[in-house]
């Protein structure tokens, strides 16, 4: 028999089969809500369009766009402040080059840093290992020099990579990527280096994929929301599971949308049996967990 072509980063382990565990305090959902900062090249380059997909690069979308970090992020920050939730922030590096107001402010609410690339102008699509090792080391160098530390965590610019891209990022020293949306559970990831780990990361619940692309209105991605939360809260009690949710701030930081966003977010929140968190400490607790997990 002819075999499909395969990778060897992880096995199939179906979800009856895994060995059980909690989150810190006998939790058994995690919650984590994670924004995506990007910032992007003036007429050249890749980058979503409010209009249709495949539109040339103009004034209108790259101004679309920064609505989100001259007024979005702020009003998604806020929101994160008044219903007490912490947040991993995919973060472009080239961000603290012309936006360092925004890493200030995260750095204030002890949030995580999460590397995501220069710029989503680019991605690493078809990169050669060289070039892609010299994109992956200047991120990562510049959030060190900026945070005093390196990240702990990659998500790729729309999640896009090569063959190399998690052999590169262990060999960097990174704990955990976001790019496989394979499970609701952290799993290894082998490199040749030894292993990674992956943090479960939304396609379903993210703001981009749903409003952009599939054209959901702000309810409907809000209903998802509220509707992912209560299913995943009911099946935790059997295994323990991660709940991501992805908000970009040029989609949801829009008052109309921002308004049924607060409402879904209200709902997950200020629960005593969920673990609200960052996706550097789900990392740092399935370290600790080693075998456990899958």
């Amino acid at each position: 028999m002819r075999l499909l072509p395969q990778h060897a980063r992880y096995d199939y382990r179906p979800l009856p089969e895994r060995k059980d565990y909690c989150w810190p305090g006998g939790k058994r959902l995690a919650f984590t809500v994670t924004t995506n900062i990007e910032w992007f090249a003036f007429g050249a380059g890749l980058g979503n369009d409010p209009a249709k997909a495949g539109e040339p690069q103009t004034h209108r979308n790259y101004s679309w766009r920064d609505y989100g970090n001259r007024i979005g992020i702020w009003r998604l920050l806020d929101l994160l402040d008044e219903l007490d939730l912490p947040a991993g922030h995919c973060t472009n590096s080239l961000v603290y080059e012309y936006a360092p107001q925004i890493t200030d402010a995260i750095r204030r609410r002890g949030d995580e840093v999460i590397a995501h690339g220069r710029t989503n102008a680019e991605n690493l699509r078809g990169m050669w290992e060289p070039d892609e090792e010299h994109i992956l080391r200047e991120v990562t160098e510049t959030i060190a020099r900026h945070e005093g530390r390196a990240p702990a965590g990659w998500f790729g610019a729309g999640a896009y990579e090569t063959v190399n891209t998690p052999d590169l990022l262990k060999e960097l020293g990174y704990r955990y990527l976001m790019d496989w949306p394979m499970d609701d559970q952290p799993v290894w990831l082998q490199t040749r280096t030894g292993r990674i780990l992956s943090v479960p990361y939304p396609i379903e619940t993210d703001d981009a994929q749903a409003i952009i692309h599939r054209r959901w209105s702000a309810a409907e991605f809000a209903g998802t929301v509220v509707d992912q939360f209560d299913e995943m809260l009911a099946q935790s009690a059997r295994h323990p599971l991660v709940m991501n949710v992805s908000v970009h701030p040029y989609v949801f930081g829009q008052p109309f949308r921002l308004h049924r966003l607060r409402k879904a977010l209200a709902h997950c929140a200020r629960r005593d049996e969920v673990w609200y968190c960052r996706p550097g400490e789900i990392a740092d607790h399935c370290y600790s967990l080693g075998e456990r997990i899958p």
